[in-house]
């Protein structure tokens, strides 16, 4: 049996002062001590619903021995449960991905795949290739649903595109999470695809139309209604903080999740890098398209994400915790994952005071770092 003794424990509906004891890969029990006792904190493992790549590897090419080595990066930093997300690509290569990933799932290595695209908007493309953009088709996504019999969990899609609606609806139908994003649709359309089932934001703010207050837009649509769970990409190139903390706010831990939206840069030095065929440069940490300057994904990992999230945007830590862990895992329909309770995975990670990654442990299992 593993103890992890005297630290404040992030639980389902609060903080406890604790010790956690781990037996045979779940939490057995957490046992509450005096608070005088504690130093540090324990949170759950975070799950990262919207990641690239790290390490000098990458997702987005659909290899199998990438995805390890992207897996095992996020990992040793504190994410115990990823979906490997994908940007705009031809059809080949994303069945290629779901049936080289297939098994990485099966294993336990990946939650799933995202696929960031291709059904998106030209105007708000970003960092997509904006030559694999196209309309949304119900044979591309029957033939990648049946060939990953689970493997595809989420989808993003912008509403406006001619067919949207229709598969927003038959994404919803099937079992996988239909999310708006990159996408220069109206207030209005936005509406009609939360109501055809789409229910995630994709990095609320970034890739879609601003604000504004006589044209709304697909901001206050998506971050008002509570059928939807927005992203937030917690590192200060793609949002003020203080938008992290007002957006935190208005949805709530429960509907608003932190990612990464990290690329192959993420933990390698500044240079050059690729996504999705387009050509990256990485400065100072932000990584952005050779030609046109377009934020190219982030360098984040999630135990970044988490720290930024509390000490830059001023959020308390168990508000962060949720939405790093337990609202992500929810959403994916997650039942031991993304929480600390008796009975649940023992995934989770040993902070100091000073919110410093200390360890991480995994199906009750310390991950060397």
């Amino acid at each position: 049996m593993n103890l992890l003794a005297n630290a404040k424990v992030v639980v389902p509906d609060g903080v406890v002062p604790g010790t956690v004891h781990v037996e045979d890969g779940r939490v057995a029990s957490i046992s509450e001590v005096d608070e005088q006792d504690v130093t540090g904190w324990i949170v759950p493992g975070f799950v990262d619903i919207h990641c690239h790549g790290g390490d000098g590897a990458s997702y987005t090419v659909g290899d199998a021995a990438q995805a390890r080595k992207v897996a095992a990066f996020h990992l040793r930093n504190g994410t115990t449960t990823t979906l490997a997300s994908l940007v705009s690509s031809p059809f080949e290569l994303m069945l290629d991905a779901v049936h080289n990933f297939r098994p990485l799932v099966e294993e336990g290595v990946l939650a799933g795949i995202h696929f960031e695209g291709p059904y998106l908007a030209e105007s708000r493309c970003g960092a997509q290739n904006p030559e694999a953009l196209r309309d949304p088709d119900i044979r591309e996504l029957d033939k990648l649903v049946e060939a990953g019999a689970g493997t595809v969990r989420m989808m993003t899609i912008a509403p406006e595109r001619p067919g949207a609606m229709e598969a927003i609806e038959w994404l919803s139908v099937h079992g996988v999470l239909a999310s708006i994003g990159h996408t220069d649709a109206s207030y209005e359309v936005t509406l009609e695809g939360i109501n055809a089932g789409a229910t995630v934001a994709t990095h609320l703010f970034n890739g879609m139309r601003p604000f504004n207050h006589r044209d709304p837009g697909p901001i206050p649509a998506l971050i008002d209604d509570p059928r939807v769970t927005c992203e937030l990409i917690a590192d200060p190139v793609h949002l003020h903080m203080g938008t992290l903390a007002f957006a935190a706010h208005a949805s709530v831990a429960q509907w608003a999740v932190l990612v990464t939206d990290a690329m192959s840069a993420t933990g390698m030095p500044d240079g050059e890098y690729e996504l999705g065929g387009l050509n990256v440069t990485v400065a100072e940490g932000a990584a952005r398209l050779t030609d046109s300057g377009s934020i190219a994904g982030s360098t984040i990992t999630m135990d970044d994400a988490f720290r930024n999230a509390v000490k830059l945007a001023g959020l308390e830590v168990p508000v962060a915790s949720q939405m790093a862990s337990q609202t992500p895992a929810e959403l994916l329909g997650l039942d031991d994952a993304g929480r600390l309770e008796p009975g649940s995975r023992a995934d989770l990670l040993v902070y100091n005071e000073d919110l410093e990654l200390q360890a991480v442990m995994r199906a009750g299992e310390w991950i060397p770092r």
